[in-house]
């Protein structure tokens, strides 16, 4: 790949990491009108995700046949992205019942310095920057979490930083995966996977807590905001990490942080406190320092806690095919 083509590849990973960050940005604020109308968040996490794969599957078989098909290897790799990630979501959505967007939101952020670890762990050793800046995201978190408004959250604050080390370990996977498959492929296998996960507790939510004849206009509307930012936050999310890798995609994702911390005070009023600001502050200095970490970029070996998936890849791939044997002459050929 040449220069120019090189840089208008990144620029394009750019531009879809960043419109990623500003969907992803929306997520909570949606997802907690929603929440504040009395929606359980079992009964969101199922609704979003099984239409947004649905319009999904949709636009694909009308519009892009191409992205269907995938190979039993790269499918166990988005069903164990799916998987990881669904299963985080529905933490995301229980802490964010509890927390307020923005604060949601921050402790969110913490997942590209949990990708930096899973990727050393794959292999690449811990850098003295690593260590500090893990550091650092320790006092940061408590500075946002010990207000006496949010005493007896804790709950919500566990539940919040499970969702950010799920998403982080789902990255690291599809980075790996988006190395020989199309981005849209694996958008939509893996929001399908996070679809079946979710629909167990879902179900049970819309059966026993959350009927859909209860729900109100205002959650319905939520929902459907969450569902639109969803589907189009996949596809520019993958889209950037296949061009610019899952840690520089995270890093860029940092811009959600401003859209959530404005749309949270225009929509909720929700406000930090001097000291949860400094914490802030503190956790975006940490996380923003990935951008001085050492070149993250998956190999195509991987010796670390992944590589008993690419082993298996490895095994499911067809053998390669042996040269023919020489026929033999017989006697008197020449």
């Amino acid at each position: 790949m040449d220069a120019s083509r090189f840089r208008h590849h990144a620029r394009n990973g750019i531009l879809a990491a960043l419109l990623s960050a500003i969907l992803l940005g929306l997520a909570p604020i949606f997802g907690k009108l929603a929440l504040r109308e009395g929606m359980d968040p079992f009964a969101l996490v199922l609704l979003r995700t099984v239409s947004a794969a649905v319009i999904l599957w949709i636009a694909f078989l009308l519009f892009g046949r191409q992205y269907i098909f995938i190979y039993p290897v790269g499918f166990i790799a988005c069903a164990t992205a799916g998987i990881i990630n669904g299963v985080g979501s529905l933490f995301f959505y229980s802490g964010l019942a509890a927390l307020d967007a923005s604060l949601a939101q921050l402790l969110y952020s913490i997942n590209p310095l949990v990708l930096v670890l899973l990727l050393r762990m794959d292999g690449q050793p811990i850098s003295r920057l690593t260590v500090f800046r893990l550091i650092l995201a320790l006092p940061a978190v408590y500075l946002l979490t010990s207000q006496n408004q949010h005493q007896g959250q804790i709950q919500g604050v566990v539940f919040m930083l499970i969702g950010a080390v799920a998403y982080a370990t789902h990255l690291a996977i599809t980075q790996r995966t988006l190395r020989d498959m199309p981005s849209q492929t694996v958008t939509l296998y893996t929001l399908s996977v996070m679809a079946i996960t979710v629909s167990p507790w879902g179900l049970w939510a819309l059966w026993t807590r959350t009927p859909l004849s209860e729900t109100s206009s205002i959650a319905w509307g939520g929902v459907i905001g969450l569902t639109l930012v969803t589907a189009m936050s996949r596809l520019s999310l993958f889209a950037g990490v296949k061009r610019l890798g899952g840690l520089q995609a995270a890093l860029l994702g940092l811009s959600e942080l401003l859209v959530s911390l404005v749309s949270a005070l225009i929509f909720f009023n929700e406000q930090l406190t001097l000291t949860q600001w400094i914490g802030a502050t503190i956790l975006i200095v940490s996380v923003g320092l990935v951008g001085r970490e050492p070149e993250l970029s998956a190999p195509r070996a991987s010796y670390g806690w992944l590589a008993w998936m690419y082993g298996l890849f490895e095994k499911l791939q067809p053998p390669p095919e042996l040269p023919p044997l020489p026929v033999k002459k017989a006697a008197g050929d020449k």
